[in-house]
């Protein structure tokens, strides 16, 4: 569950995107607060996990974010920081690691008023180790495999001090966190001019907005910013250019959509998963969620999205069972309503088939996938539900990095059960707890989330906007 490949590239987590109050502030009725309400659009404190094994900035609501989405911070070897800021920095987290019992080295890089304000949280046999860190360092992880080079932002705060921001490389790959700042230093420019980013990760906090007097990008000054850098060869066509620390300041929804995709860029959202290099997924290979609740018309629609294909893998994720009959005449009727040109494999291994298709591919559902991994485990009968998560999450790593990288047209379907009652048994709660993380786990890599509503299908904001 730590992600990462080993094998090449970066896997970036958005354990947040939004400003220090958030996105919406919890206080505010403006435009922006109640349309980001409507729809769900809640953004947490800017923060970001690599690889699974270095945070970058770690503020209150950092850790709940990481679970949120599926994650965990057990594997985290490095925090870098970028200032002493609230929404930047909580050393409670710290202790909340110690409470853990956790005993591998942590070592925290940061300008010097995070060191001054973390030390006083961490025991004297506390595995943790501070570097004071300033623009012109260079970092090398040795235990995580990335090269790190400390750079100038414009940002300075009487609380939090002055603010660096980070160049990350690893396994041929690179990228820029530039959040807290204004424009760039020029010193800045120069340092990562010619550097051909793989994505970009920008401040953008204060919209149409120009009047704010702060260290923070608005509209006008990111696109100056993302010109200025693709002008020095810092980025080129194919950088992700993705805008975090995102405020209430900004407009709602598709306006600000449309203002950064002016410059080549677009809004980050909370819980993607931004995958840097590594990939074989061309481009046109499609990824699309299907949700729906029992007799939603989740199967049928998932179907219709692959209805001009001529040949298509359907991977049927349940078992057979020639005495029910009940389910025997179920299966018939979806066979009879496909093409007679699709192949039908009925198998849990869904990962593997995803990863050797050369047809586009449906796998239906998830649902019953995770009984069968479950099944797999006996986790039905066992008592400690730890470790049954702790056996099922390899399984659900290795299907989301097979959906990841499939080469082909995919489509899943998968059941919504977080809107009913509680399971009133151990069991019913294990399953819907699981099939939530792997929903959230899958819709952060696929490029479409439908949800089906009594036939209707309701597009749902999309984890991941990398795609066409």
């Amino acid at each position: 569950m730590t992600g990462g490949d080993p094998g090449g590239g970066m896997e970036v987590v958005l354990l947040g995107t939004g400003s220090a109050d958030g996105w919406p502030n919890p206080f505010c009725g403006c435009r922006s607060c109640r349309w980001a309400s409507a729809v769900g659009e809640i953004r947490g404190q800017t923060a970001a996990l690599v690889d699974g094994a270095v945070l970058i900035d770690c503020g209150p609501e950092t850790p709940r974010g990481a679970l949120r989405y599926g994650r965990t911070l057990a594997g985290v070897r490095h925090i870098l920081c970028t200032h002493a800021d609230f929404d930047h920095l909580d050393p409670a987290a710290l202790l909340m690691r110690h409470w853990a019992g956790r005993t591998e080295p942590l070592q925290v890089h940061g300008p010097a008023a995070v060191v001054s304000r973390c030390r006083d949280w961490v025991g004297p046999d506390d595995p943790v180790v501070f570097h004071d860190v300033a623009p012109g360092d260079e970092l090398i992880l040795s235990d995580t495999g990335h090269t790190v080079r400390v750079l100038a932002a414009a940002h300075t705060d009487a609380l939090g001090g002055a603010a660096v921001l980070y160049d990350i490389a690893r396994a041929g790959t690179r990228m820029l966190w530039a959040t807290d700042t204004g424009p760039l230093p020029d010193p800045t420019h120069a340092a990562i001019a010619g550097a051909r980013y793989d994505a970009v990760f920008l401040d953008q906090t204060f919209g149409p907005h120009t009047d704010h007097g702060t260290d923070h990008h608005d509209l006008p000054a990111f696109a100056a910013t993302v010109a200025r850098m693709r002008g020095s060869g810092a980025v080129h066509r194919d950088t992700e250019i993705i805008a975090v620390h995102l405020s209430h300041h900004n407009p709602p929804g598709d306006e600000l959509a449309q203002a950064l995709a002016a410059s080549g860029a677009r809004p980050g959202r909370d819980g993607e998963v931004v995958r840097l290099g590594g990939s074989t997924r061309p481009v046109g290979a499609t990824r699309t969620l299907v949700l729906g609740g029992v007799r939603s018309g989740k199967s049928v629609y998932a179907e219709s999205l692959l209805a001009g294909q001529p040949r298509v893998t359907y991977v049927a994720t349940g078992s057979s069972d020639p005495d029910d009959t009940e389910w025997a005449e179920r299966v018939r009727r979806h066979r009879a309503r496909r093409p007679a040109t699709w192949r039908t494999v009925e198998t849990t291994e869904a990962a593997a088939e995803l990863r050797a298709a050369t047809t586009p591919v449906l796998v239906d559902c998830l649902g019953t996938w995770l009984t069968g991994r479950i099944d797999r485990h006996r986790g039905w009968d066992r008592g400690e539900l730890d470790a049954v998560h702790s056996d099922i999450d390899d399984d659900i790593d290795d299907l989301v990095a097979a959906w990841r990288r499939c080469a082909v047209p995919a489509v899943a379907v998968s059941n919504e059960v977080g809107s009913g009652v509680v399971p009133d048994t151990a069991a019913g709660r294990l399953f819907r707890d699981l099939l939530g993380v792997l929903n959230m786990r899958i819709a952060a890599v696929s490029d479409r989330v439908v949800l089906m509503v009594a036939g209707v299908p309701v597009p749902l904001p999309r984890a991941d906007l990398s795609s066409p």
